[in-house]
Order: structure tokens, then C-alpha cells, then sequence
């Protein structure tokens, strides 16, 4: 291996190494006048020697390997040594804005604002590539044993930890500068039973997921059990179902029906921050158990597999229904359209229905309206009050409605894979049932300023997970249960975007983007696994009620620290100074 990397010279610090003993593992750091206690990084006196890496390696069967990134291959050097190679360039630059290839990689980053844009593809080789904010190393675990060094190996360095599955995160939670990332992706082994006799009382089918499993794989081998089974997954074919999605809550396309799949969840298994292996469900650490459903991704354990709830299959309908420029290029009568969708999120989860859509101004692509349960005569019947107002307000539309005899076959018809690379900032807005029946038009006039203010666009979910489906008690916020429509605003940045800049476009976001929808939603929430990481008083907007009970547990389960994912419990604790650099606690 080469010897560590050094820290930027830019970075405004100074390390006070020779006051720490060497066993300490600390770096004692003055930045803008304050002091701080933070983790190792390279250059410092607590940095691992490269025999402590090598040894590391060795334990993890050589599966231990320093981070270089995917274009690196485009370039002349990376740190100094030669990496062009023109065919292995061509591919990455083929594949770059693909999601599954994406997804399988080392410790790339679907969106790669987080990543700080320091090694993108170019044609000119001599351009500079760097590490940026990527992890200086990774694990490409392979069993738990792999999982249980990482977690060693950092704890006792000292040293910033990353779990890292796919990278499909918009806040930046699967990177961190000069940190040890585990990649969990291989772990992809599933095992179905169809009637569950462990501690919770459920005694219908359920599966056990490996950490490293995506939606569509998994929905697929369901598919393929006798009988055919369904699972609350994401609306993302690509997303990761263990890891940061289902203990951030996990919304998706079944959710209004059955709940979020945090609500599914029968049992974990873990290894928590002092390297024990640990079994978390209703019997067995019952505390761990109830933060890992929702209470953020990377906060209280890394999680082995976990067990959930399964599903018979049902026959269901799906909606496309599109206004654009090609139907109308009247603003008011767009926004007619769009008002008169929003307006009836309240009928479509009250119908155990999910809703995807991207608004962009001038454009609303609904695709698709989801309807368990349903064949196209009956979804037809739930959106008729919505086809009726857009005829009377002569809103020209495109409709196609369809029906399958299974939710999956909806399921591969109608969604599909996400681009990757996109570099943006992401905010949002959970919108409850109470605003939207009381300031429904208040919303929409919102949303319509949020886009004026972005120059971009929203993604939203007509998502109910409480209509219906039995409420569960977990660490999800509970204005989940009164759900009705989900928003994900965004903010594309320039990649070549100064520091002055990024600061900027974040107070954009916070203010003018996500301001008018948090005035407009008193009620609302903000979701932890898609919002906006500067969200005032994010601790009541990402878990309200349940924060303090998450913030005492974080302290029982991790008191030192030793997975971070910001905007979690107890990570008011810690700070990220030094231009996005060091993860450091303020002494």
C-alpha cells in the first residue's frame, strides 16, 4: 500500500500533536478560533501506521483497498502515480450515468455534489484529479467478520466510518474526506418463509434481506416464490432495502397500502458500535430495535440483515398521466392542472394508492399512479374526480391507464432506473392530511414558488403509510401517519461551483426554496433520508416527538461516536470544519 494521503494544505487548522499521547488516537485541532477534539486523518499523529493497514487487510482476507476514483482512469496521475488508460476511460465514461452500474461500484456516489467534484470524467488528461471527500479506504466486506474489523479498526483509531452500500443517498451519507468506508453490497443473500414464528406476533410470511439487496432484486425473487409474494420496497428500482432506506423509514409504492417498510420490520441483525454481534426485534434489545425502525441510516448500528414482513400478491392498475409544453403553454391554465392533481392527494392514499411525479415548470409527469387492488375499471372510478375538474378547466392532458395482474408486473412496466451524476442540493417537504384539506391551494401557490426559486425541479410521492395500513410503534416521525404527499425540491449547483457559491445556493435552498413550503405546511415534517441537511431545528422537523428517546438511546448505544451520518440523533455533538473536511466534536 502507499503511505497515507496528506490533508489539503488549505485546511485553516492546526494539529496539536505533540500534547497527545500516541495511545490516545486523537487530534486535538484549533480552527477559527475554537478547539475542537476530532478524528484521525492523515498527516496527524493518530493516522494509523501503513502497518496498521496492512494488518487490517490481512484480517479481512485482503479485501481492504485504498479508494481511487472511477475517473481516475481519464487522467494522467492520481497522487502521483501514472492511471490513464483510454479503454477503461471510454468505459466509465459509458457507464458513468448509469444507476445500476453505478450502485455496484467501490464507494462512488449516485449524486456527486457530496463527493466535492474533484475527480470528474474529462478528455483532457492532464486535468488534476483528486480524492475529494471519497474515503481514503474501503472494506469490500464479504461476511460479518469484515463488517466487525471495520468497526474495530475505527473505533480503535479513532477514525471516521463510512457504511456504504450503494451510494443512493442525495445527502452526502455514503462518503466522508479520509474516512474508512465498509461496502456491504455483496451481501445479497435472501430467505423466505411464509409464516414467521419469531417474538412480535406477526405470523404471516416474511423474508430475511442481506445488507446488500436493491429493490427491484428483491421484489424480483418474491416474484418468484409459490406463492407470489410483494414487499414494501422504494420507488427506485436501484435502492439499497436494508441499510440507510429502511432506517431513515422507507417510503414507497406499497406504502399507503401496508405502511413504510420500517413498519415491516421483525428483527435485525447488527453489529453495533463496540464490535458485538447483536439480534434487535421485539424480545431481544427491544430499545435498539425500536431506533433502528426510522431512527436514522448509520446512527445506531450496522446492520447484517434484517427481517420483514411479506405480502401476498395483488392485481393492480397503474395511471400515466402527463401536461406539457406540447399540450399547453398557458402557465395559468399548467398550474390549474397540477392543482387540481395535488389537491386529491388526500383521495389517493385514503384509496391505498401511490402517486410518483416530476414537476418541472411547464411539465407534470405523473408515471405512475399506483393502484393495489385495482384493475383499470377501478382506478378509473378513484381518478375520475380529477379528469372531471381538468375537462371542466380545459386542461388538455395525456392519459394512459393500465392494469396487471400482479403488483411487480406494474412494478417493472412502470418504473425505471434513475441517471446518475447529477450534482444537486435536495430539500423537501412532508405534507400531512390536515394541510392539504385545509390550504391545499396554499401548497400548490408554494411549490409553484419553490420551483420559481430553484430554476429547477420536485420530485413528489402522493404516499399515506397510516391510511389503512396498522400503525406501528417505531422512531419514524409520526406526522408519517397522517401522510399524504411527499416532496423532494431541487437544487442543481454547477460542478464547478466556488465555496462562496455553494454557501449561497444552500441559503437558496433553505430560505427560498424550502421556506414557502414549511410556512405553507405548519403541520409538516421533513424526511431524513431525503431533505435538506440545514433544515432549522431539524431535530423536531426530522423525528419530533420521538427525538428525545432517540437522543438518550444514541448515548447507550453509541456514546462515542462512532457512526456518523449528520442530521441524526446526537450528532449536534459534531461538526464538519475545514471546508467539509474533518468530523470534529467542539471542546
Amino acid at each position: 500500500m502507499q503511505e497515507p494521503r496528506v490533508l489539503n494544505s488549505w485546511c485553516l487548522l492546526t494539529v496539536n500533536a505533540s500534547a497527545i499521547p500516541a495511545q490516545h488516537s486523537q487530534a486535538i485541532v484549533t480552527s477559527n478560533g475554537h478547539r475542537y477534539d476530532c478524528k484521525c486523518y492523515p498527516g496527524d499523529h493518530c493516522w494509523p501506521s501503513s502497518s496498521k493497514w496492512k494488518a487490517l487487510n490481512i484480517s479481512v482476507n485482503g479485501v481492504l483497498k485504498e479508494v481511487v476514483p472511477d475517473a481516475a482512469v481519464c487522467y494522467n496521475t492520481f497522487e502521483g502515480k501514472p492511471t490513464y488508460n483510454a479503454a477503461a476511460c471510454a468505459e466509465v465514461t459509458q457507464n458513468f450515468p448509469g444507476e445500476q452500474w453505478t450502485t455496484d461500484r467501490d464507494v462512488t456516489n449516485l449524486w456527486i455534489f457530496w463527493t466535492n467534484n474533484t475527480c470528474l470524467l474529462t478528455t483532457n488528461p492532464s486535468d488534476q484529479c483528486t480524492l475529494g471527500y471519497y474515503p481514503e479506504y474501503v472494506i469490500l466486506a464479504k461476511k460479518k467478520e469484515h463488517i466487525k474489523a471495520g468497526i474495530d479498526f475505527a473505533r480503535d483509531n479513532n477514525i471516521r466510518l463510512v457504511i456504504r452500500n450503494t451510494g443512493h443517498d442525495f445527502m452526502g451519507r455514503s462518503t466522508g474526506f479520509g474516512s474508512l468506508a465498509i461496502n456491504t453490497h455483496s451481501f445479497k443473500d435472501v430467505q423466505f418463509v411464509k409464516k414467521y414464528t419469531g417474538p412480535g406476533g406477526w405470523r404471516g410470511g416474511a423474508v430475511k434481506v442481506g445488507a446488500g439487496i436493491q429493490g427491484r432484486e428483491l421484489l424480483r425473487q418474491a416474484f418468484q416464490q409459490t406463492p407470489k409474494v410483494a414487499i414494501v420496497t422504494g420507488e427506485c428500482p436501484t435502492v439499497g432495502f436494508a441499510g440507510g432506506y429502511i432506517q431513515g423509514g422507507g417510503h414507497g409504492p406499497l406504502a399507503s397500502l401496508h405502511g413504510l417498510a420500517a413498519d415491516q420490520a421483525l428483527s435485525f441483525e447488527v453489529i453495533t458500535a463496540d464490535g458485538v454481534y447483536r439480534t434487535a426485534n421485539a424480545r431481544e434489545n427491544p430499545d435498539l430495535f425500536w431506533a433502528l425502525k426510522g431512527g436514522g441510516p448509520s446512527t445506531f448500528a450496522a446492520v447484517v440483515s434484517v427481517t420483514v414482513k411479506t405480502f401476498p400478491e395483488i392485481p393492480s392498475a397503474g395511471v400515466i398521466l402527463r401536461i406539457n409544453s406540447t399540450h399547453t403553454n398557458n402557465t395559468e391554465i399548467f398550474w390549474k392542472g397540477f392543482r387540481a392533481f395535488h389537491n386529491l392527494s388526500n383521495r389517493w392514499v385514503d384509496n391505498g394508492m401511490f402517486v410518483y411525479y416530476e414537476l418541472f415548470p411547464g411539465s407534470l409527469n405523473i408515471q405512475p399512479f399506483v393502484g393495489p387492488n385495482m384493475n383499470a375499471a377501478k382506478i378509473r372510478q378513484v381518478i375520475k374526480p380529477l379528469i372531471d375538474q381538468l375537462n371542466r378547466d380545459a386542461v388538455p392532458h395525456d392519459l394512459v391507464v393500465k392494469d396487471f395482474p400482479t403488483f411487480f408486473e406494474l412494478y417493472i412496466d412502470l418504473f425505471a432506473d434513475e441517471g446518475a451524476g447529477a450534482n444537486m442540493l435536495v430539500g423537501g417537504r412532508i405534507f400531512p392530511k390536515q394541510d392539504i384539506r385545509t390550504n391545499g391551494d396554499g401548497i400548490v401557490d408554494a411549490i409553484r414558488k419553490s420551483l420559481g426559486a430553484s430554476q429547477g425541479g420536485m420530485i413528489g410521492h402522493i404516499v399515506g403509510p397510516g391510511s389503512g395500513a396498522p400503525i406501528v410503534d417505531n422512531a419514524v416521525h409520526p406526522t408519517w401517519r397522517n401522510a399524504a404527499s411527499f416532496s423532494i425540491s431541487v437544487l442543481n449547483m454547477p460542478t464547478n461551483a466556488t465555496l462562496a457559491e455553494k454557501a449561497v445556493a444552500q441559503k437558496l435552498l433553505t430560505e427560498q426554496v424550502d421556506g414557502p413550503l414549511r410556512k405553507a405546511s405548519p403541520n409538516g415534517a421533513a424526511y431524513v433520508n431525503e431533505g435538506n441537511l440545514e433544515e432549522p431545528n431539524w431535530q423536531q422537523a426530522f423525528w419530533g416527538s420521538n427525538y428525545p428517546r432517540l437522543f438518550r438511546l444514541k448515548n447507550v448505544w453509541d456514546p462515542e461516536g462512532v457512526f456518523y451520518a449528520r442530521t441524526t440523533p446526537g450528532t449536534e455533538k459534531w461538526e464538519v470544519i475545514d471546508y467539509g473536511t474533518r468530523l470534529c466534536k467542539r471542546i
